[in-house]
């Protein structure tokens, strides 16, 4: 798997310790923004820099030309959805005579 397709499948992301839900993937490569206290960070990296991750599991180092970053691909927890299930009985009112 690379770093591509594990960000594909992801709904949040942990960018150096802080959880990013806003992130864009696109041909052009990915840019992500989220608060740090009162300070708003914002990455992007290339397509190349992309392909080029070094990665172990959800684990990703991308090499910036600033520094290197640490990439955590999440998935969120979601609530399945209702349903009803048609093998309980259903109640229903008595009937009039």
């Amino acid at each position: 798997m690379t770093l591509l397709d594990a960000l594909h499948t992801c709904d949040m992301l942990l960018i150096d310790g802080l959880h990013c839900f806003d992130f864009t993937l696109d041909d052009a490569g990915l840019r992500a923004e989220c608060m740090d206290g009162r300070q708003l960070r914002r990455w992007q990296f290339s397509a190349e820099q992309l392909a080029a991750a070094q990665g172990q599991g959800d684990e990703w180092r991308v090499s910036a030309v600033e520094a290197e970053h640490l990439l955590f691909c999440m998935s969120a927890l979601r609530a399945p959805e209702d349903e009803e299930d048609d093998d309980e009985p259903h109640l229903q009112a008595p009937a009039k005579d």
